[in-house]
């Protein structure tokens, strides 16, 4: 039979091990293992592609974040940030009004902390649009992977801006 003093322990040993796991998964992302290395990367690259057109809502203020991180421990280290999914159209000129934190929070980046943007040009064709459709301070990428794979060839860490939290 099990008592109440039982269960009482059985769970907070169940949520004890819960924080522990939680904590071991934060302690061994990207960015902390960035952090504590001795020697920067030749550069990041921060990847986003989502299914959502609203992600960068979330994603770019994330991803200002990491890069507020990185910058302190590594002052120059060279950044850049793909988006390639739905979410990239957010950054359309059309959509500068009704998206405007968005806006100007990747107009900061790219003009005031020396950020790239790019957006994937392959996708955006399959879309009916070129790159006078985005503004000047967006990249538009031949093709977001492959703009991916070009940072890492030279050294850059790739990271994946997810949705966990």
């Amino acid at each position: 039979m099990i008592t109440p003093l039982r269960a009482f322990r059985f769970s907070v040993g169940l949520l004890l091990l819960l924080l522990a796991t939680l904590l071991q998964a934060e302690s061994d992302s990207p960015i902390s293992q960035l952090l504590k290395a001795k020697e920067p990367p030749e550069g990041v690259v921060f990847e986003i592609v989502t299914g959502d057109e609203a992600a960068l809502e979330w994603a770019i203020p994330r991803t200002q974040h990491y890069i507020q991180q990185l910058r302190t421990r590594f002052p120059n280290l060279p950044i850049a940030v793909v988006t390639h999914g739905r979410e990239m159209f957010t950054l359309q000129k059309r959509n500068e009004v009704g998206g405007q934190d968005v806006h100007k929070q990747v107009k900061s980046l790219v003009e005031q902390q020396d950020v790239v943007l790019h957006v994937c040009g392959t996708y955006a064709g399959w879309k009916g649009l070129t790159a006078e459709d985005f503004p000047a301070y967006v990249d538009v990428a031949a093709a977001g992977p492959t703009q991916i794979n070009d940072y890492v060839a030279l050294g850059y860490v790739k990271v994946l801006i997810k949705n966990k939290d």
